[in-house]
């Protein structure tokens, strides 16, 4: 299998402001162009797009193409059930709104220290190695955001795992948050395949600062700027595939022209993605992939991904010499179809289920404050 996977998590949309309303003919033609060069790796989840990703996956992929011809992988979020039944209920309604027939890699969604108690209480383990047995899943795993001790606890318990999915990129490589580098060193102590998310950090590796971008266009002119994130990814031993939540035609042209026939970065190319990284974490203000998990059960309805994608502008920006970016009117924009920044009632919701574990409420307050002058 190519080590290129398609997350369908970053869809192209009709309309930016609603997460469901997806290009299905764009989305065709991307997945036509991913099948044709040889890639046959799919990634989607019960809530991704607001939960429109797995019928845009019934509808591009498994209605359109050999089932043989692909793997697929989704995954159980304990967000989504609460009793034994319910994981029945959301595994059932998967297999109706994909029209798989089987999944070829189902994961436990997300593990980290708070969730990570329910799927034990709810034996979530032993149930995917029952539907595995039931030929309903051909491989069983996990995907983790937190600490590698517990990541390490997790593996030690569970060795009938085939796979684990973690955060991995050259700028989180020893973020203290996301700890990518030790998580990655915990699962290969294990010997356990490796299928990396967020190479690309949802976007942030593919527009980087202008100096961070020299370093990178001086070595290999010809090569793109996410290029050097998702080959550092897939460059890395043990590494089974890299996931890209692709958008367009262009950005899975890009990817397929060097992930076909990979050639790993050397030893030299490794030591520039690292540089590049102390550059953009002296720019960055909120390191949010834009994930949106933190959106779906907001009391507010407040466009945190946006909102914090906006800031992270302003801050690369000479305030002090323009006095005024577009992204105040953007931000506008933004807030006569959601809630402001300041309208958020600090209830926690999103912290919890922030796999970055982002201070999310501080930072809106900073947002509030940085566009309500």
């Amino acid at each position: 299998m190519k080590k290129l996977g398609f997350g369908l998590m970053r869809l192209p949309q009709n309309d930016p402001n609603n997460a469901s309303d997806i290009d299905i003919e764009q989305v065709k033609k991307m997945v036509d162009m991913f099948i044709e060069n040889g890639f046959t790796y799919f990634d989607t989840a019960w809530m991704y797009h607001a939960f429109a990703s797995e019928n845009v996956t019934k509808t591009a992929l498994v209605d359109r193409h050999p089932r043989d011809s692909f793997t697929l992988a989704t995954k159980l979020h304990a967000g989504f059930f609460n009793s034994l039944e319910e994981r029945d209920t959301v595994f059932n309604a998967q297999l109706e709104k994909t029209g798989a027939g089987y999944f070829d890699y189902y994961l436990l969604h997300g593990i980290e220290a708070a969730m990570y108690p329910k799927y034990e209480e709810l034996d979530c383990f032993n149930w995917i190695l029952d539907k595995k047995a039931e030929g309903l899943v051909r491989h069983a795993g996990f995907s983790f955001h937190d600490t590698p001790e517990l990541l390490d606890e997790i593996l030690t318990k569970h060795p009938e795992m085939e796979f684990v999915q973690l955060q991995i990129n050259y700028l989180d490589w020893e973020s203290p948050w996301v700890h990518a580098r030790e998580c990655y060193e915990t699962a290969r102590k294990h010997d356990v395949p490796i299928i990396i998310m967020e190479p690309v950090k949802g976007g942030t590796l593919a527009k980087i600062p202008e100096e961070a971008e020299k370093l990178f266009k001086s070595y290999a002119p010809d090569m793109s700027i996410s290029s050097w994130a998702i080959r550092f990814a897939a460059s890395l031993p043990g590494v089974m595939v890299v996931l890209s939540g692709m958008s367009s035609l262009e950005q899975i042209r890009d990817n397929i022209s060097y992930m076909k026939d990979l050639k790993p970065l050397t030893d030299e190319e490794m030591k520039i993605c690292f540089k590049v990284a102390d550059i953009i974490n002296d720019q960055i203000a909120v390191p949010c992939t834009g994930c949106s998990y933190c959106t779906e059960g907001c009391p507010r309805h407040i466009a945190i991904p946006q909102f914090f994608s906006l800031y992270n502008e302003d801050m690369r920006e000479k305030l002090e010499e323009k006095g005024w970016t577009i992204n105040y009117t953007n931000y506008e924009m933004l807030c006569s179809k959601f809630g402001k920044a300041s309208d958020c009632i600090a209830c926690g919701q999103c912290e919890s289920v922030c796999p970055q574990h982002l201070p999310i409420i501080d930072d809106l307050k900073k947002i509030a404050e940085h566009y309500g002058k």
